[in-house]
């Protein structure tokens, strides 16, 4: 992997400064290289990982697995693209195995999680099946720790 790629998926809010420094080169290239990288559709955006409980908010969280029929000539590129739309999709995944596609959707409610599937995701023409399932806790998110898990010091009695 690159290594500035690397550096910025770690912490992109690096200055440029120190990404030259870390990667041995000049502020001026690393800045024209990240141009590059967007330019290309590498670098797609930057964003923090932020734990939204700790944040007190109350936003649910699911991960809907969707069963369809690709269409001739589109494969699942046409229904994923149509979905990644909606905006309370927050990503859209080509999975292997029992089902086609993965959908993160948040939702304020339960219910509007409910209902965006059962409005917007089952009827679109090729979709066979749904199963959502809801986020409980997250403990690591994009290779960050949000919680760290402790250890129950409760006693016991054999």
């Amino acid at each position: 992997m690159d290594t500035l790629l690397k550096l910025l998926n770690d912490n992109a809010r690096l200055s440029l400064e120190e990404l030259a420094s870390l990667t041995g080169t000049s502020a001026e290239l690393v800045a024209e290289k990240m141009d590059e990288y967007e330019r290309v559709g590498i670098l797609c955006g930057y964003k923090a990982v932020i734990d939204w409980e700790k944040a007190g908010s109350d936003m649910v969280s699911s991960i809907i697995e969707v069963r369809i029929t690709p269409k001739r000539n589109f494969g699942f590129d046409e229904f994923a693209d149509a979905v990644a739309k909606f905006p309370e999709v927050q990503s859209v995944y080509l999975m292997s195995g029992g089902y086609d596609i993965s959908v993160e959707v948040l939702g304020k409610t339960f219910r509007d999680i409910a209902m965006f599937v059962a409005k917007r995701l089952s009827p679109m023409d090729s979709v066979l099946s749904t199963a959502t399932c809801f986020v409980l806790k997250k403990y690591k998110e994009r290779g960050v720790v949000l919680s760290e898990i402790k250890q129950d010091e409760r006693g016991f009695i054999v």
